[in-house]
């Protein structure tokens, strides 16, 4: 057993890049802390994620702290700006995306047991106030990662970045459940 570098590596993820169909964007609504938006990039940068929707006060990709962060990785996203949720969600909307809330609400469901395939946008907020009301309105579902811990909740960055992987695993695994094309 060895680690993989170099070729071997980019064959693996082209491998898993063949296998995965679905769109897939991001909306930050009010994330200020710059270390967050950086490692909401490089995730969404290795996940594959087309756009990156940053609306109300939300740190800047540029910023020379999320810049350490994400690494370079800003250059593979369409990144856009919006003064608001609403701008941003009509937006998301207009470029084909169904918006889902990363939120514990009253209503959300289990992440694993929504459906997250197709054209997907995952919405989170603000790291201590979460999705504002406004923002919530917008969501077409909200969805909650199950915990079993103490804590109750995760960091925005590890949140989106499980919810990333989940909208990924749903997407491969309706691709091998789909029959064969001929």
């Amino acid at each position: 057993m060895h680690q993989l570098r170099g070729t071997e590596l980019k064959r693996l993820h082209r491998s898993w890049k063949r296998q995965s169909s679905a769109r897939v964007a991001l909306l930050l609504e009010g994330v200020q802390s710059p270390f967050n938006v950086g490692a909401i990039v490089r995730t969404a940068a290795a996940l594959g994620v087309e756009r990156l929707y940053l609306a109300g006060n939300t740190a800047s990709p540029g910023n020379a702290k999320a810049q350490k962060v994400a690494m370079g990785t800003d250059r593979y996203l369409d990144v856009q700006l919006f003064e608001n949720m609403a701008a941003a969600a009509e937006r998301v909307r207009a470029d084909g995306y169904r918006l889902v809330g990363l939120e514990l609400t009253d209503e959300s469901v289990p992440l694993h047991e929504a459906d997250l395939t197709g054209a997907v946008c995952v919405a989170v907020g603000n790291e201590d106030h979460g999705i504002s009301p406004n923002g919530l309105s917008h969501c077409d579902a909200v969805v909650f990662i199950p915990q079993l811990g103490r804590v109750g909740s995760l960091n925005v960055a590890t949140a989106l970045a499980v919810a990333c992987y989940e909208v990924r695993r749903q997407d491969w695994t309706d691709a091998a459940a789909a029959p064969a094309q001929g």
